[in-house]
């Protein structure tokens, strides 16, 4: 963690649909804050590649088609937000995808006293979107992302996280910023939305 970016007391979720770009501008707004990046799907991902205990159950899970429970979820990143280098602040990619696993990062937060200052949600033009996963599909050689398998993702992201984002839109917690452009461009629009909250990062 760089010092001079050290912005502390700062608790960030990021939610948009795939292809916007979401994990990129994590990585951006994560270190001009100074507080770690933490996906769920990496976690995971990491566990399984050591061999852990939690990443044999994961991957034993995942292989037969299965979603990971809630509650191994929630018991993942309830660990993870101890650990010192979250203590002032994250910034969560991935979770919470269901309003029971926000009541749970609730009184995760509340044990500690802390609470949420924003929820940036990127949004993009579905057409737009779709186009761009088609090309980078073309580009990696992924036959299986045809446009109605594409497009099934979208529709399950905005079936899964739309009652998730009218929590915190309740909360007045979201700052939607348009993830389309340039990684620049949106990285700025990004960190000035959170500017205009009293979120400023630091130089």
């Amino acid at each position: 963690m760089t010092t001079e970016a050290t912005k502390t007391d700062v608790r960030l979720l990021i939610v948009g649909p795939p292809g916007a770009g979401k994990g990129t501008q994590a990585s951006v707004i994560a270190e001009a804050y100074g507080i770690p990046a933490i996906s769920t799907g990496d976690i995971f991902r990491q566990n399984i590649a050591d061999g852990t205990e939690l990443g044999k159950k994961v991957d034993e899970i995942v292989s037969s088609g299965g979603y990971v429970p809630d509650s191994l979820t929630n018991e993942i990143v309830a660990d993870r937000l101890q650990q010192p280098d979250a203590a002032q602040g994250f910034l969560l990619d991935g979770y919470p995808r269901t309003e029971e696993q926000v009541a749970e990062l609730d009184r995760i937060l509340a044990a500690s006293g802390n609470s949420l200052d924003a929820v940036v949600q990127l949004t993009a033009d579905r057409d737009e979107v779709v186009k761009r996963l088609l090309i980078r599909a073309e580009e990696q050689g992924r036959s299986d992302d045809t446009e109605d398998v594409i497009r099934h993702r979208q529709d399950v992201y905005h079936e899964q996280t739309e009652p998730v984002i009218a929590v915190y839109e309740s909360r007045g917690l979201v700052v939607s910023v348009d993830g389309l452009g340039t990684i620049d461009a949106v990285s700025e629009r990004v960190l000035r939305a959170l500017a205009e909250r009293g979120l400023a990062a630091s130089a």
